[in-house]
């Protein structure tokens, strides 16, 4: 994602006009554009309570797991208050985690997947003055973290077993962590780009089926994403 940063502002730079002005006091703000989730997951320690729950947990314990990253499209609103303070509401496409998980026994690739949305409210301060064309910026946020179309993968005999007659993740409130930099490429038009870290934490439940008929299992997931967000932005 660095590379893509630098190849779009290299790129706007040659439509740059001498009449860019930033963001200023009254300032309201569209933007669309593509965001890369790239989750930093862990699994803490999955508990079975249920008819198979001692062989399930001999089978899962030490269980590990990753989820791919995903790009999805990201929007955003944006008013300024103050030529520096400003509050940005975010929502983009709500896109498919891919879990993979690790036993001691072996890896199972896809083991469940879901739909992740992270609606966002973040605070952002901005670096310079009304007329810079560069504007740094922090911010600091709240997302509220559900998830939809979570779904085992049933081929896996062993997951299956485990997850076969149901599963879900619990929704959660977390904190968002933002860096980013925007470049004003005239009165109306500009170009953001920023980094997001967002430590969410969730509790994966799964029902067993099969010869994991009435067993519950259940664990903590933190999924923990890194985002890449380039968006073009409209000054109304």
């Amino acid at each position: 994602m660095n590379t893509l940063f630098k190849a779009v502002l290299t790129c706007t730079a040659l439509f740059v006009s001498s009449s860019a002005m930033a963001q200023k006091a009254g300032d309201n703000i569209i933007s669309g554009g593509l965001a890369s989730i790239n989750p930093h997951a862990s699994l803490g320690p999955l508990t079975s309570t249920g008819p198979a729950a001692v062989p399930f947990n001999a089978t899962t314990a030490g269980a590990t797991a990753s989820i791919a990253s995903a790009t999805t499209v990201s929007l955003g609103w944006l008013h300024m208050f103050s030529d520096h303070l400003g509050s940005e509401v975010t929502i983009g496409v709500p896109p498919k985690l891919t879990v993979d998980v690790q036993l001691v026994s072996g890896s199972h690739p896809g083991a469940a997947s879901a739909k992740a949305l992270t609606p966002t409210a973040i605070g952002k301060y901005f670096f310079g003055t009304a007329a810079s064309q560069v504007r740094p910026y922090l911010g600091l946020g709240v997302t509220h973290a559900s998830f939809s179309s979570v779904k085992a993968n049933t081929g896996d005999p062993l997951v299956s077993n485990l997850a076969g007659s149901g599963a879900s993740l619990s929704s959660s409130w977390a904190p968002v962590y933002n860096a980013g930099i925007s470049y004003n490429i005239n009165e109306r038009w500009s170009i953001n780009g920023s980094i997001t870290y967002i430590p969410v934490k969730t509790t994966a439940t799964f029902q067993g089926a099969g010869a994991g008929t009435g067993t519950t299992t259940s664990g903590r997931l933190k999924i923990n994403p890194t985002d890449y967000v380039i968006r073009v932005g409209y000054k109304f």
